[in-house]
């Protein structure tokens, strides 16, 4: 008996983690020639999979070599590479999306690409299933900590859509609501870093893309020191690749992550 045909794209190229995270947890990495050098996860990728691209650049003539008949990228900040390889008869998906309900639908839409709809809606449906149980343990904390979190130092950039939602699922409340809904990262910039002292975090996060958040740094601010979180030793680092990669590991260890900082936080007292 022969096996099953198979549908969709043979050849793709992820130029960032979260499509190669999720096609290997479909059981798709098969399809896969060609990965993101920023890509940690799964660990087994980067052994298996060469590296193409960056977040901003990619070796166009090492992804034609490959000869992909899909490429998966996210934002606009990919728009050029995107572009150049579309003018180069490449098939292209960039996806958007910036909310949790966003990243769901990602992974559903993602498997329906590559012929695996009823595996990404199994695994959607998991990753849903994990956010409401911690929402539901959440919401029994006696109290809920005003939380800032910064994605990056210099200048001050707070956190993005799914990064606050996610804060709210774990049981705070991001302190720049109003900010985490601009998409872009220039939107996001504190111009006036005094802001966070006068919306008085109870816990910071940092989240410094691609370098170690320095807590000594943030602490040592001008006025920052008068902040519930600095006063109380509040500060902790969520590693990026769990939490900036709008895919599955935020979902999963990024808001397991924020949840137990929140909960010991909670119930201990701070």
């Amino acid at each position: 008996m022969s096996a099953p045909a198979r549908h969709g794209p043979r050849r793709i190229v992820c130029l960032t983690e979260e499509p190669t995270e999720v096609l290997y947890a479909l059981g798709e990495q098969d399809r896969i020639v060609g990965i993101s050098g920023f890509t940690v996860r799964p660990p087994r990728a980067r052994r298996e999979k060469p590296k193409v691209s960056a977040f901003t650049s990619a070796k166009i003539g090492e992804i034609l070599k490959l000869e992909p008949d899909f490429v998966v990228g996210f934002s606009d900040i990919q728009a050029d590479i995107a572009a150049e390889l579309v003018r180069r008869g490449v098939e292209v998906w960039i996806s958007n999306h910036r909310s949790v309900d966003g990243i769901v639908d990602y992974v559903r839409r993602l498997g329906a690409l590559v012929g695996a709809a009823e595996r990404a809606n199994a695994h959607a449906d998991d990753l849903q299933r994990g956010l409401d149980g911690i929402a539901a343990q959440s919401a029994t904390l006696p109290r809920r900590p005003k939380v800032y979190f910064e994605e990056w130092d210099e200048p001050p950039i707070t956190g993005i859509r799914w990064v606050a939602e996610l804060i709210r699922i774990a049981g705070g409340d991001d302190i720049f609501p109003e900010r985490a809904l601009e998409p872009l990262a220039k939107a996001r910039i504190l111009e006036d870093a005094g802001e966070v002292v006068r919306r008085a975090p109870d816990i910071i996060l940092g989240s410094w893309c691609g370098k170690k958040f320095r807590p000594e740094k943030v602490a040592a601010r001008p006025g920052w020191g008068a902040i519930p979180a600095v006063r109380d030793g509040q500060l902790h680092e969520v590693k990026s690749p769990i939490i900036l990669q709008p895919g599955p590991a935020a979902l999963t260890d990024g808001v397991r992550e924020i949840a137990r900082i929140i909960r010991d936080w909670s119930v201990v007292g701070g």
